[in-house]
């Protein structure tokens, strides 16, 4: 599957299945083996829901005016959302200048940069994310892990460059964990194909669409110093910093 064809001819066939994704393995041994860091997902009915419309389009007005109103709906019980929030406590905010920065390539495939991806699948899963990128947490690595789905592994992408998009797009409201109350629309390929390692160092190449494709393109932006209030509409862009500014303001104020 990672030896693709014609990318035009590609996204044909993709076309026909929008809902498919793929990621195949460039060792040659045939056993697929799990990342070391995967961990459990929540069975809580609420975390769930709110896991799962971090990156994908839920028909809403983009914006962050809506907010407050969204997430004590799923009424959380204590001890998630006390986890929630420790865990939220390790992401960096918008106005960090980590956020605009460039992450360097990782080039040692070691104990440590495996302790690193488990810490990060932690503060994704504890905080409800999707997907986590390593200059979220202030680590200036070419690192990002991910998991759509309650019952899909883990992966973790070292290094990862898209080597082909789809000329098909969607437009869908994505949040951010940097963004506390901003979900904005933006557009983005529906389908990807990527190239990297994991956090043994070996080649990966993953084929993905839909949501899966949505989320790597988001934390590969992260990677570059990219958010989302870079690829939303002028007018979006506008409301979601006065919704920041105004809630920076209120949070001094107490």
């Amino acid at each position: 599957m990672a030896q693709t064809t014609e990318p035009l001819a590609e996204e044909q066939r993709r076309s026909a299945d929008e809902g498919s994704s793929g990621r195949q393995d460039d060792r040659p041994s045939s056993e697929e083996e799990a990342p070391a860091a995967d961990d459990p997902a929540t069975d809580d009915d609420g975390a769930s829901r709110l896991q799962n419309d971090r990156l994908s389009g839920r028909g809403a007005e983009a914006g962050a005016d809506d907010d407050e109103a969204r997430e004590p709906e799923l009424e959380m019980d204590p001890e998630l959302a006390a986890r929630r929030a420790a865990a939220l406590a390790h992401v960096r905010k918008f106005g960090d200048p980590v956020l605009k920065a460039q992450a360097l390539p990782v080039e040692r495939f070691d104990a440590e940069l495996a302790d690193e991806a488990g810490r990060m699948a932690a503060i994704m899963r504890d905080s409800l994310g999707v997907g986590l990128a390593a200059t979220q947490v202030g680590v200036m690595h070419r690192l990002l892990v991910y998991r759509v789905g309650e019952d899909a592994p883990l992966a973790v992408l070292a290094n990862p460059r898209v080597e082909w998009r789809s000329r098909d797009a969607e437009i869908m409201e994505e949040g951010c964990l940097s963004l506390p109350g901003v979900h904005v629309e933006v557009e983005r390929p529906v389908h990807v194909r990527v190239r990297a390692q994991d956090e043994r160092g070996d080649q990966l190449s993953v084929e993905a669409s839909g949501l899966e494709a949505r989320v790597i393109q988001h934390e590969i932006d992260h990677l570059d110093g990219i958010l989302i209030l870079d690829r939303t509409p002028r007018d979006q862009r506008k409301a979601a910093m006065r919704a920041l500014r105004e809630r920076a303001e209120a949070a001094a104020s107490t």
